[in-house]
């Protein structure tokens, strides 16, 4: 009789174990189903500027939802309350702080990663490598992600645009295309080099180095500011990548495929460890690293 209550406890604690499993379940199901909310709201911010209008000369200083939109649509015609709501949603996401007053009152500033997301000096941040990642073209492809397990022969992005997501965006007679995507591997790169640069000295000796997958060559320029003995610089990258890239001192643009062949240097830099082959519709990838 002696061993009862223990058996009921460990029974109990059975019970609740198992009722904590599917309570963490269901809410994991439920953020699951949806997560779209979370990147459609931050890019709806990004296009209202919020960031940018938070960050007017730098303060920072907390703003209620009427405040940013005096600031972003002066001549009214928004509604703070729906802004509100996408402000309440991106702060559980540490995009925003909620400063609540004792009347009541919500204002908003940006946490360490909002800032990310508003132009700096240089007219750069993170938020265009987030809108060029959500750009209606991509979006069109993901519902079309399971087709790709059943029939692989043609990937996802070119049965809902076409063609790949390189003709797409380097084909388009819009002159803003090109720029917009430098833009938006600029804004991921220059605060990552601006970091490596500090700790990395391995360039040093370096007299013709060759930046595989280069983009617009803006790696190399920022290598050879602060490295001089690099002399030349190559920015291999696929043709039309580099066919409107900007002329740049001592970097020569080469179009090519690394698949086929990279341009000979003292040494190869290369920014991630994967090359995507975008050639074939069945997506492969190549570490270099």
């Amino acid at each position: 009789m002696g061993e009862v209550p223990q058996i009921v406890e460990m029974k109990k604690d059975v019970s609740n174990t198992i009722g904590k499993s599917e309570n963490e379940a269901r809410l994991a199901i439920l953020e699951l189903a949806h997560m779209m909310s979370v990147p459609m709201s931050l890019i709806a911010v990004l296009n209202l500027k919020v960031p940018e209008a938070i960050m007017q000369d730098g303060s920072n200083t907390p703003l209620s939802a009427a405040q940013i939109l005096a600031r972003i649509r002066p001549h009214g015609g928004a509604d703070a309350e729906n802004l509100q709501r996408l402000l309440r949603l991106l702060t559980s996401y540490d995009i925003f702080d909620e400063h609540l007053s004792c009347s009541g009152q919500r204002k908003y500033s940006l946490t360490h990663i909002g800032k990310s997301l508003a132009d700096d000096d240089q007219g750069l941040s993170y938020a265009y490598y987030m809108l060029q990642h959500h750009e209606d073209a991509l979006m069109r492809a993901w519902p079309l992600v399971g087709e790709a397990v059943e029939d692989p022969s043609v990937e996802p992005f070119v049965k809902a645009n076409g063609v790949s997501a390189i003709e797409y965006h380097t084909k388009k007679p819009d002159d803003n295309v090109m720029p917009s995507i430098y833009k938006s591997f600029a804004g991921m790169c220059v605060p990552f080099m601006m970091e490596m640069l500090q700790v990395y000295d391995g360039f040093k000796g370096v007299e013709t180095l060759v930046d595989v997958g280069g983009n617009s060559g803006i790696t190399l320029r920022m290598i050879m500011d602060n490295y001089p003995n690099v002399r030349k610089g190559i920015n291999f990258d696929l043709p039309d990548m580099v066919a409107r890239a900007p002329n740049i001192p001592g970097v020569t643009h080469v179009a090519g495929d690394a698949f086929e062949f990279v341009p000979r240097g003292d040494a190869t830099f290369i920014k991630s460890s994967k090359i995507h082959d975008f050639r074939n519709t069945n997506f492969r990838a190549l570490n270099f690293l």
